[in-house]
């Protein structure tokens, strides 16, 4: 066989995939980028992040359109054109993909569409619509990502059972929807398809939707989802699904009841599995473990001293920067700089209505383990952008080390928490103390300064919220 030759190879060109690439090419190393999608992005760019915030976003706008009656300034009943709205989403996609191929391009990575499978440690097959080619590899980075996941016993084969990708692609707007699963993506969908007119009714199995934020934070978009939805099932079982003519029934446990009921459409949002199947693998070194995901050091490296893995692939926090970070520090090893992901901070947003972030150390997380902390609340009732802008629901918060009141953890809910919590994961990272925070000036007034004021209330100092002096 004729084989290609390349430094870096890059299986998938998702957020981890293509970061990778880039920074690869960045230092000087021939790259070979292959993506067996149609679209370079992955799924994050095509099927999660980018069509799920654009659709969020238009959506919101009905919300606060019908809020704006109390502030006198009313629009009458909004109109939702699903197909525009789908055209609007898949435009924001497209230019985003064509400027991941435009920088591929610039940056001289050389991009092959086509699937790839390992035929031994430093040969890859790509099928492509050619035919069979080879590359062969001195080393290489897997990011192939991962997909909704789909429990055998709700894979009916019918187009009314969707995961996150088909209810991304807006097929249409469902009379009754059920979501089966209360987490960031079960939340944010049931957030869209509410806007835009469906009755949507959560099952979650556990005793809180959101289980990885603590329950304040959590508590604002309970109260959103009790006012916006139909229902929100706590402590919820689905124990049955088949198809009934246009519709799917649906059993459910919940307290202590079997309710059999039907709708229109059933999402299921029950968590993602690593696309690590049929990628030849077993014909490498790499190690997978009980889940599926691939094993990887400090470094990224797998078990296979020529290949590296990176994001969902690699499992932990399946998120796109977290991916983007493990890329940059398989790069950096690849070039001969000994480089870990260590104890890196990596926050966490969920883009529901109002948004929730979070970094470093929670609440929960300090009670689960035994870490002593001390914790600093600011509630926005008393923030005057919050009351300017009817966001008084918001909440930030500060998870403090007792002895050296070094910041551990922040949290918000609220407006735009996911664009504020990066000054968190830096005071983090920094090894910032609560009197740092405090005495960084914020403009006024603003939400970012609820950070400050959280700090300052710490000490008793806040101007706008009443604590005793500590």
């Amino acid at each position: 066989m004729k084989a290609t030759q390349t430094q870096i190879l890059v299986l998938g060109a998702g957020v981890g995939g293509y970061t990778a690439a880039f920074y690869a090419a960045d230092l000087g190393m021939k790259v070979i980028l292959v993506e067996q999608d149609a679209a370079l992005g992955g799924v994050c760019l095509n099927r999660g992040c980018i069509p799920s915030k654009a659709l969020l976003h238009a959506t919101k706008i009905v919300h606060d359109s019908e809020l704006s009656a109390t502030r006198g300034v009313s629009f009458g009943q909004a109109k939702i054109e699903i197909e525009k709205l789908r055209a609007w989403k898949e435009g924001v996609v497209k230019k985003l993909n064509q400027g991941v191929s435009f920088i591929a391009q610039k940056r001289g990575v050389e991009v092959w569409q086509g699937r790839g499978y390992f035929e031994d440690s430093k040969t890859l097959r790509v099928e492509t619509k050619e035919g069979q080619k080879f590359i062969q590899f001195e080393k290489a980075i897997i990011a192939v990502g991962s997909k909704p996941a789909l429990p055998k016993a709700f894979d009916l084969g019918n187009p009314r059972v969707m995961t996150s990708t088909e209810a991304l692609e807006l097929p249409e707007v469902p009379a009754k929807l059920l979501v089966v699963g209360g987490g960031y993506i079960g939340m944010e969908l049931g957030t869209v398809y509410s806007s835009i007119g469906s009755e949507v009714t959560v099952v979650e199995a556990l005793d809180a939707i959101l289980a990885g934020a603590d329950a304040d934070l959590a508590r604002p978009v309970v109260r959103y989802a009790e006012k916006n939805f139909k229902e929100v099932r706590l402590k919820a079982k689905v124990t049955k699904m088949a198809t009934s003519g246009k519709q799917i029934k649906v059993n459910i446990e919940h307290e202590g009841k079997t309710l059999e009921e039907l709708y229109d459409r059933v999402l299921i949002s029950v968590g993602r599995t690593p696309n690590t199947n049929d990628l030849g693998l077993q014909n490498t070194k790499i190690e997978k473990d009980e889940k599926g995901f691939i094993k990887v050091n400090g470094k990224q490296q797998t078990s296979d001293p020529n290949i590296y893995a990176v994001g969902d692939v690699a499992g932990g926090l399946l998120l796109a920067h977290k991916a983007a970070r493990e890329a940059r520090v398989a790069v950096e090893n690849l070039a001969g700089n000994p480089v870990e992901f260590g104890h890196a901070v990596v926050p966490a947003v969920v883009f529901t209505d109002p948004e929730v972030a979070w970094c470093g150390l929670t609440e929960n997380e300090a009670k689960q383990k035994g870490i002593e902390v001390k914790v600093s609340r600011f509630s926005w009732a008393a923030s005057g952008r919050a009351l300017a802008t009817d966001k008084t629901d918001g909440l930030t918060k500060l998870i403090i080390e007792p002895e050296t009141e070094r910041i551990l953890g922040m949290g918000i809910v609220g407006a735009g928490a996911g664009d504020m919590i990066s000054e968190g994961v830096h005071a983090i990272e920094m090894g910032a103390t609560v009197k740092d925070l405090a005495e960084t000036i914020h403009p006024h007034p603003t939400f970012s300064e609820t950070i400050m004021e959280a700090a300052e209330a710490f000490h008793g100092h806040s101007s706008h919220f009443f604590t005793p002096k500590r």
